[in-house]
């Protein structure tokens, strides 16, 4: 039984979920995707149980800490959560598909493709199972009949990150897409163009990291000009300073979320900064809010987002950060 007390207490965590500051964990040597019929991670808690759905890829240092979130969520207050995660739009929907059939009590799923998924969703919402939308896709969250989003605003993150880098004097930003199709990614070079003005985009992919690092590289050995790098992405990050280190360029790098080499980067001082949008919030606070949707009709945000980020983690305040990330949920 779900006691006052604990009720309470599940209340103030909600509660501050709506004041956060509007990424982190293990690091990885690759994120390859995994496969939709890969079995779950262990189920964990009582008879009221979730199926959390990302795009995340096996393995993947930010993925992980979302994991870790959901499944301590999961734990403290006696949920069963089941973990799915895959990079493929059309895998995703099927794990979703999956779900909804298995008839779980909620559904938490990210959306990077939300087209892809829309079918899939809005077919959970008519079933009668809650859906909380994380990370991605916060402007069809509602429309797809999602109760709840958590996230960042990826175009308010941008402008942060833009706001930054012009303070700190640059004055060109290569900004590093790393996987096409992912919404979120180009609202973020966007929101830098918003606040920053002078940006230009490069496409990589992730999953070939040696070919990453030779294409910036190339674009800073082409541009002599370009003195400011943003990475989408921890592991792109570190292969930005090195492309810059074989460049030559005087160009300094700036990153979206945490891993070790992000910490120990900043601590160098080869990185400036990370943005960091607190994913473990967004594995842990969505179990919570489907408890107490299911538990006492409890909404969050008023149909607006809840904020997980942008936070900002550099020189001042990485020694407070650091042991969060060595565990995982920072």
């Amino acid at each position: 039984m779900f006691s006052v007390k604990k009720m309470a207490g599940v209340a103030a965590i909600a509660a501050a979920g709506l004041v956060l500051a509007a990424c982190s964990g293990p690091s990885a040597d690759n994120s390859t995707s995994s496969s939709s019929t890969a079995a779950a991670a262990p189920s964990t808690g009582g008879p009221f149980k979730v199926a959390v759905v990302t795009h995340g890829t096996s393995g993947d240092a930010f993925w992980n800490v979302v994991k870790n979130g959901a499944e301590q969520a999961g734990k403290d207050l006696n949920i069963g959560v089941d973990y799915f995660a895959d990079g493929d739009p059309g895998n995703q929907a099927r794990l979703i598909d999956n779900a909804v059939a298995q008839k779980v009590g909620g559904l938490v799923v990210s959306m990077a493709n939300p087209q892809a998924l829309q079918t899939s969703i809005q077919n959970a919402v008519k079933a009668g199972i809650p859906v909380v939308t994380i990370n991605s896709g916060e402007d069809s969250s509602a429309a797809f009949g999602a109760i709840a989003h958590v996230g960042q605003s990826e175009g308010l993150a941008g402008q942060g990150a833009g706001q930054r880098l012009k303070a700190a004097g640059k004055t060109k930003l290569l900004c590093v897409i790393h996987e096409a199709g992912n919404i979120g990614q180009n609202q973020r070079c966007d929101g830098a163009k918003q606040t920053f003005g002078n940006v230009s985009t490069l496409q990589v992919d992730i999953s070939n990291p040696t070919d990453a690092q030779a294409r910036i590289r190339g674009a800073l050995q082409s541009d002599p000009s370009i003195d400011a790098v943003l990475a989408l992405n921890s592991q792109v990050a570190a292969r930005a300073v090195d492309a810059a280190k074989e460049a030559s360029s005087k160009a300094q790098v700036a990153t979206f979320d945490l891993n070790a080499d992000v910490v120990a980067a900043i601590k160098a001082g080869t990185i400036l900064f990370a943005v960091d949008q607190q994913q473990y919030e967004q594995g842990y606070l969505p179990i919570v809010f489907l408890k107490l949707y299911k538990e006492n009709g409890n909404t969050i945000g008023g149909g607006k987002p809840v904020q997980t980020g942008p936070g900002f983690v550099d020189k001042t305040n990485i020694d407070t950060v650091a042991p969060y990330a060595q565990r995982g949920t920072r």
